[in-house]
């Protein structure tokens, strides 16, 4: 069964929403829709999630570096990463209401893909792309900025992911890079279950699992420092 089509006035609310108002409904159209909902691979929104992840990243740098003038680039980075990462670009599409507006294959929605993280944040990156194209930079960076600001001055946030922990806490230990390597992968091609192993040196390997490569590898690194009880905090000041 193909996925019906979004209502004007259904747009109209996201639109609201989101605080652009679309002169080209077609391209917020597109930013909605997941490949398993699309006839071509062209009509879903992975062009989009292209273009709007280096607007995101842009916009998000400037951000940054108007907000914390005392701060050197390490720090700065470690605050771009946590900001323009896939857990909190699906953060901002739940706060936009996103997923009742996503276009989905039947086997996906099923399968719970409107509250999928993945799928949220790769939407709202497309949307990021699709404001681009339909209002310029300024539109783009403005949007970015709503949404986006309350999470940079948020206290006591996050700024490193397990992985960033990970590398880090093996380097103060001089030792090689963490390694990643899938170990299996199961379930059906619209929910696949990636099984990823880490190895860090003079250390037992340990085993995570994601709906995607990345989101494995993550609770990979989110295993190892849980079992090793390392605390991300006490590497603030490393």
């Amino acid at each position: 069964m193909a996925p019906r089509p979004a209502k004007d006035d259904d747009l109209g609310v996201l639109e609201d929403k989101i605080g652009h108002r679309f002169a080209d409904r077609t391209l917020l159209e597109r930013a909605l829709t997941h490949a398993s909902a699309a006839s071509r691979r062209e009509d879903s929104y992975e062009r989009l999630e292209f273009l709007g992840d280096r607007v995101l990243g842009l916009t998000v740098a400037h951000m940054l570096y108007e907000a914390f003038a005392a701060e050197e680039e390490g720090p700065l980075s470690h605050r771009l990463a946590a900001l323009v990462r896939k857990e909190t670009c699906a953060d901002v599409a739940r706060e936009w209401g996103l997923g009742p507006h996503l276009r989905l294959g039947d086997s996906e929605a099923l399968h719970g893909g409107r509250d999928k993280t993945a799928i949220l944040g790769d939407s709202c990156e497309a949307i990021i792309g699709a404001a681009f194209l339909d209002g310029g930079a300024a539109a783009a960076s403005s949007l970015v900025r709503a949404a986006f600001a309350p999470k940079m001055l948020e206290p006591n946030r996050r700024l490193r992911d397990a992985k960033t922990v990970l590398q880090e806490w093996a380097q103060g230990r001089k030792l090689a890079a963490p390694t990643y390597r899938q170990m299996g992968r199961s379930g059906p091609d619209h929910a696949p279950l990636f099984e990823i192993g880490v190895e860090v040196q003079g250390f037992p390997e340990e085993r995570g699992a994601g709906t995607s490569k990345r989101a494995g590898e993550q609770a990979a690194a989110q295993a190892f420092l849980k079992r090793e009880g390392i605390d991300p905090e006490s590497l603030d000041d490393a």
